[in-house]
């Protein structure tokens, strides 16, 4: 697998130069759409898919590739995440940041092992922040090794991404947080959301929806920094569990917290 970092990390870097980032800002309208409310995809989404699912399988030809946007159009192929060697893209993650035209956006690759996320990326375009972590080998930014810290506030830093949670469990998880965390807004955007958790920017993060795209690169990340995520259960993020709900936190202890202070 350590073999694999430089080529993977190519591939994404040139389709985020020649795909994605030419069309950063300059969308016309018939080449951004909603897939459902507040759910965008893009030209620059399908078009990098296609160019990562094509490299990633030449890499890799006994790995299946399992996009976001090829499952969009055939859900069937979800029920194939968790089951052998599989490629999980993100080819634009926090697509309606980069519709508006702002950031955070990023790209995220995942190799998964089974129900094991093996090694996983995260490229931020815009500043060229490459993450990267393999499983056993630690969590890497451009090239240096990180560990997960945490914020420098007396108060530990919560971005709460409750937008898919029925109002009322949205409700008791904002006010069991007031007080005992300093909430900020979230960027939508979990190509950043897991970084932040590493470099100290935010602590705990609560996730409502667990799709894979999402979540599979980061949560190795994540792990391998020392933070610590899990389900609402306590038991650990597989591939292929399509359960909804998990907390992220940089630390193990900080991750008890926020789940005593926002569960009970």
């Amino acid at each position: 697998m350590h073999d694999l970092y430089e080529p993977v990390s190519a591939l994404i870097r040139e389709v985020s130069e020649t795909i994605i980032l030419p069309r950063f800002r300059n969308l016309s309208a018939g080449e951004k759409e909603e897939k459902s409310p507040d759910d965008w995809v893009t030209i620059a989404d399908r078009e990098s898919e296609a160019r990562l699912s094509e490299g990633l399988a030449a890499l890799l030809p006994e790995a299946r590739v399992i996009g976001e946007e090829a499952c969009a159009a055939d859900p069937a192929i979800l029920e194939q995440v968790g089951t052998g060697l599989q490629w999980i893209i993100d080819p634009v993650d926090g697509t309606g940041n980069f519709a508006a035209g702002r950031a955070p956006f990023g790209v995220m690759v995942a190799l998964g092992d089974g129900d094991r996320v093996a090694a996983g990326w995260i490229y931020d375009p815009l500043n060229q922040r490459m993450c990267h972590a393999m499983r056993g080998g630690g969590a890497y930014i451009n090239e240096e090794r990180v560990m997960a810290r945490r914020s420098d506030g007396p108060l530990p830093v919560a971005g709460l991404a409750t937008y898919f949670m029925p109002p009322d469990q949205c409700q008791i998880i904002t006010a069991r947080a007031s007080g005992k965390f300093e909430i900020v807004d979230i960027p939508r955007c979990a190509a950043e959301q897991y970084p932040r958790l590493v470099l100290g920017q935010n602590d705990v993060t609560i996730f409502e929806r667990t799709l894979p795209w999402d979540h599979a690169a980061g949560t190795l990340f994540l792990t391998e920094a020392g933070g610590r995520i899990a389900r609402l259960d306590g038991s650990p993020y597989r591939l292929g569990d399509a359960r909804t709900g998990m907390i992220a936190a940089s630390s193990p202890q900080i991750w008890d917290e926020a789940m005593r202070s926002l569960l009970g």
